[in-house]
């Protein structure tokens, strides 16, 4: 660990580091509660881990399966969690600092095994001839781990726990572990332990291995020297126990880093963007002369399965109203932009609303780097490619692909974010007819239509009340005192007067930070509900209003989604696709 809350000690309980060859006598499994006790017979290292924690210091930290919202701002946390991996997590509060310390609990964790793998790395080595030929990357780790198993000795044998024979992963019978013949002697703890440090290094994204098996990290960032930071969507940002203390500590994995991802850092080019294999999002810097604290990345997490707009809902980023506002302006085919702040959750948002697509549509996504993710089956990919050293590949372009998503004849054309040309193109396949979704980087109307119209994108002023809709998203401070996301306004682009020089737009929708509420000021008085909407609904001028029960009724299908626990992105983009066909989106 560095600078972390304790020093974790050799395990002081009579039974000893191998208290699993017969749990009932361990003093520490006897006082663990029920589902905990269970983890810990099954997983030895995170018994091993109680043993070496202070507990008369902490306290017996909670155990929870699963973590949910509610759980933001709990006072004096100390808990443990699982993640999709084989790792633990334990979030201990930190009474100096505003950031609560992440403790990762690895089948390595507590145990000095350093000086055993450098002579497991030392004999593979001397056997790498019995490597050659095998090039599938699976099949090479598993010959490297078979050889490591004929170096060592592990006393006993796995233990299990449950008195029923069953692994706790697939109910099949365990293989037994005989006894290694080799002379490295180890426990089964540091047996698993290395097998896992191995398997870590060969396969994974070393030290970096835990934070990206745990589904609750959004952000993970090394600013340099010292500790690893990341954002935990329940808990806020952390403060990890691991770091490095020496540059030349973290030069060396930065440069691993980058090669293990193909993109490597060298003096001449240190800045590094790439995506890693589960479509995280990674920059790299290397070197003192460009980040005087050392090194530095940053990896945004990518999410395998986006937040729906229920749980956005749920979390008070927006209302129902609101939600039923976006799906009724996103199915007529308004345009629309999420617009905010750096890490203010338009990516989130757009990801979520993209559901209120009608199902039946074809969708074209462009993007620089992968985030944008769209249930519909219908849905073509594009992402950008720069020019290769050394190949005969050109570069791809956000312009390039935008250009050729209007020869494809989509329904909507969603843009992962406006930087520069691509935006009048963007405009002019509004004049089209094309619908376009998109974020962009402006923190209120008014500033994204000075940017939208001033250099690099020089959109026509003219152009620009062609965009429909202008959401924007927030990092804001509740009156609770915590950090959120919320939409704070929707507004409408009504026009350009060419004379005064100047657009209007009406707000519809606003965030109150005194109590968190979001008010739809635009109710009655929506420009695109009664002028745009309306009549391509066929509702006659003087029964504009009808539009308005529409929203309401809208917003009581998601409601009673909510209520139903219906949450599940795919899941209610399910059951929207089945109210469009029969008719209560219609």
């Amino acid at each position: 660990m560095l600078n972390g809350p304790f020093e974790l000690k050799p395990c002081p309980q009579s039974c000893g580091h191998e208290c699993g060859a017969n749990l009932p006598d361990c003093p520490t499994y006897r006082t663990l509660p029920g589902e905990f006790q269970t983890k810990c017979g099954e997983n030895l290292h995170l018994l091993r881990y109680m043993h070496a924690l202070p507990l008369e210091e902490i306290g017996m930290p909670n155990y929870h399966a699963t973590l949910s919202r509610g759980m933001k701002g709990t006072k004096n946390i100390n808990l443990i969690y699982p993640t999709s991996g084989e790792t633990f997590v334990h979030i201990l509060a930190n009474p100096e600092d505003i950031r609560d310390y992440y403790i990762p609990v690895e089948p390595s964790v507590a145990e000095e095994l350093d000086d055993k793998l450098d002579e497991i790395e030392t004999g593979i080595a001397e056997s790498v001839e019995e490597l050659e030929g095998i090039r599938d990357e699976k099949e090479r780790v598993e010959a490297i781990l078979d050889l490591m198993d004929r170096m060592v000795t592990v006393a006993g044998s796995n233990p299990q726990p449950n008195g029923n024979g069953k692994s706790k992963d697939n109910g099949k019978p365990k293989r037994k572990r005989k006894k290694k013949k080799g002379g490295i002697a180890v426990t089964s703890v540091q047996y698993e332990g290395l097998r896992y440090l191995l398997r870590r290094k060969l396969q994974g994204m070393g030290i970096l291995e835990p934070f990206l098996a745990d589904i609750y990290i959004e952000d993970i960032s090394m600013p340099g020297l010292g500790n690893i930071f990341v954002e935990h969507n329940v808990f806020g940002g952390l403060k990890a126990v691991i770091g490095f203390e020496a540059h030349e500590e973290l030069d060396k994995f930065v440069i691993q880093l980058a090669e293990n991802i193909k993109h490597p850092v060298t003096f001449r080019d240190p800045v590094v963007d790439a995506t890693l294999p589960d479509g995280s999002r990674i920059n790299i810097v290397y070197g003192t002369d460009v980040s005087k604290r050392g090194s530095n990345f940053t990896i945004r997490k990518f999410a395998p399965t986006p937040m729906s707009v229920i749980e956005l809902i749920q979390l008070g980023t927006l209302s129902y109203e609101m939600a039923a506002y976006l799906s009724l302006i996103i199915q007529e085919q308004m345009n629309l932009f999420v617009s905010g702040e750096t890490a203010s959750g338009k990516t989130t948002l757009m990801n979520a609303i993209a559901t209120f697509i009608t199902p039946d549509s074809k969708v074209v996504s462009i993007e620089d780097t992968p985030e944008v993710q769209v249930p519909h089956p219908n849905w073509i990919r594009g992402v950008t490619r720069g020019s290769s050293k050394g190949t005969d590949a050109s570069e791809v372009s956000m312009f390039d692909l935008l250009k050729a998503a209007l020869r494809q004849r989509p329904n909507i054309i969603i843009i992962g974010e406006i930087r520069g040309a691509e935006g009048a193109i963007a405009f002019q396949a509004m004049q089209t007819g094309h619908a376009c979704m998109s974020t962009f980087h402006a923190a209120s109307v008014t500033k994204l239509i000075q940017r939208m119209t001033g250099d690099p994108i020089n959109v026509p002023r003219s152009y620009v009340d062609n965009l429909n809709v202008v959401v924007i998203a927030q990092g804001v401070r509740l009156p609770t005192g915590q950090s959120a996301r919320r939409v704070t306004s929707i507004s409408e682009i009504v026009g350009y007067d060419s004379i005064a020089n100047s657009f209007s737009f009406i707000e519809v929708f606003t965030w109150s930070p005194f109590d968190d509420t979001h008010f739809f000021k635009g109710l009655n008085n929506s420009y695109l509900l009664e002028e745009k909407i309306a009549p391509k609904r066929g509702i006659p001028r003087e029964k504009k209003s009808q539009i308005y029960s529409q929203i309401r009724q809208r917003a009581e299908v998601l409601k009673r989604l909510h209520e139903q626990k219906i949450t599940n992105f795919y899941d209610v983009y399910g059951i929207l696709s089945k109210a469009y066909r029969e008719g209560y989106f219609r």
